[in-house]
């Protein structure tokens, strides 16, 4: 029987899972993560923190599928996208917290980036807008630092997204390496010529000596030391966490959508090898390369989706746990009595891209309660990945059904009113851990004990079915109250 490890390094917890050969989970350890926010609008997680979670949890996954670890063939690597971080070329040794991609510390970096007339073509480039969400302009940021400048100038500092730093660490040093779902979020990558972008290096006063090299998602990422795991393990899939769930929710087809609810929220549509540039503020990506061939993809990015659920939780005590906010939505029947929550807590993604919005309640009466706000909570989420949608409509893209993964796919309701709201069908896999099977995909196909996409896309199952059954007129009147919410923000 062939086994391989996956790991699924996010936002929220460090996570692993041991699965065999038809990828199946066997075996899982997960931590929780802490970010830190040292000023308004600024994210920070402790790189040896997501170290220590990360091989924690992979050990624990292998204690708990009860194998050996010289029984695991080869490792996947799935990661939260975006967030930054440098480090000693020499010790590994980081140099400063890691930067989160939910930080918005860079916005006069981005506004210089415009002003000095270079928005469209970082868009041609790079398919992405111009906004602190992505890496280049925090590494430009860290490098704004004297003595981590010092550090880059003298070929001492290496960068990377969470995927570079775990392979180096796991290689102790070995492999300085990232794969091109992954790069292609940098904002520092040419995904036409699939090559990291020279032109942009030098605004941003990036030396090319920080850059990983950047490899298909199904490669040879380098052996992970024995020292870690008790074993030499190859490292044989890589891809950043959204692209891994496409890849998990077999979305190997052009124009079929998943749609992730983790801390953000993340829809993904392949447009194949076509790269489809959109005019309504979405993102073009890199879906996968596989072979040297790339897969092209069509993203919008929710900043804040578990988040919210987290935020009633522990700042505003609503509920006891996530759990809590599908009884809540249920015991008002959905009415929230004209109450709109609007959770930009870190800003605004697509298709707004407002990086100093903030959060909004509004329509508060005496007759509101928490069950109100928990359900106006829900129905944002639902609200905003249909403004997604409705987007991906304006830039001629057609769209079967929507796959859905993640925390938030637990709740029937929430699911129910993701169809009500944006008018599609609503498909839920009996795996909504997509993500991090994903990484194993790409580890057994590397392996050779899945032939392909098409094998893998075998191995996918519904569970549920939600079908859009709201009427066009309340449907109008929904969002017709969400988007005057959404003009005051």
């Amino acid at each position: 029987m062939t086994y391989v490890l996956a790991l699924d390094q996010g936002t929220s917890s460090s996570r692993a899972v041991v699965y065999d050969g038809d990828a199946r989970p066997l075996g899982i350890g997960q931590y929780e993560l802490e970010s830190t926010f040292p000023h308004d609008g600024w994210v920070e997680q402790n790189p040896e923190q997501i170290w220590q979670t990360t091989i924690t949890a992979a050990r624990d996954a292998i204690r708990n599928a009860g194998i050996k670890p010289r029984e695991i063939a080869a490792l996947g690597i799935t990661n939260q996208r975006e967030t930054t971080l440098v480090w000693d070329a020499e010790t590994g040794n980081p140099l400063h917290n890691a930067i989160v991609w939910q930080d918005r510390r860079t916005v006069d970096i981005c506004d210089k980036l415009v002003s000095d007339g270079l928005e469209s073509r970082i868009n041609e480039l790079t398919g992405l807008v111009v906004d602190p969400y992505f890496s280049s302009t925090k590494l430009s940021w860290l490098l704004q630092r004297p003595d981590i400048r010092a550090r880059a100038d003298a070929g001492e500092l290496r960068f990377g997204t969470v995927d570079s730093f775990l392979i180096w660490r796991l290689t102790r040093g070995q492999s300085h390496v990232t794969d091109a779902t992954n790069a292609s979020r940098t904002q520092l990558f040419d995904i036409n010529r699939n090559e990291w972008a020279d032109e942009l290096l030098q605004p941003l006063r990036i030396p090319e000596s920080v850059l990983p090299e950047v490899k298909d998602c199904a490669s040879e990422f380098g052996i992970a030391d024995a020292k870690w795991l008790g074993q030499r393990i190859p490292i044989l899939g890589v891809a950043g966490d959204q692209q891994s769930a496409l890849i998990g929710q077999a979305c190997f087809t052009v124009g079929m959508t998943k749609s992730t609810y983790g801390t953000g929220c993340f829809l993904i549509t392949n447009t194949g090898d076509v790269r489809v540039d959109s005019n309504s503020g979405l993102l073009t990506t890199i879906g996968y390369r596989m072979g040297g061939e790339t897969t092209y993809a069509l993203e919008g990015s929710i900043f804040n989706a578990g988040t919210s659920i987290k935020w009633l939780r522990d700042k505003l005590r609503l509920i006891k746990d996530a759990e809590e906010s599908e009884a809540a939505a249920r015991r008002v029947n959905g009415d929230t009595g004209g109450v709109v929550v609007v959770p930009a807590f870190t800003g605004l993604g697509a298709p707004h891209w407002k990086p100093h919005a903030r959060g909004l309640i509004t329509g508060l009466t005496l007759d509101t309660g928490a069950d109100e706000i928990v359900t106006a909570t829900l129905k944002s989420i639902a609200h905003q990945t249909a403004d997604l949608l409705d987007a991906m409509e304006q830039d001629d893209v057609e769209i079967g059904t929507i796959r859905i993964d993640g925390g938030m796919a637990n709740n029937d309701w929430f699911c129910k009113y993701l169809a009500d709201a944006s008018n599609y069908q609503v498909d839920r896999p009996v795996n909504i851990e997509t993500t991090v099977t994903g990484a194993a995909l790409l580890a057994l196909i590397s392996l050779g004990e899945l032939s392909g996409l098409d094998a893998a896309e075998q191995l996918w199952r519904a569970d549920d079915v939600f079908e859009p059954t709201l009427s066009a007129e309340l449907r109008a009147q929904s969002n017709a109250l969400w988007h005057q919410a959404i003009d005051r923000v």
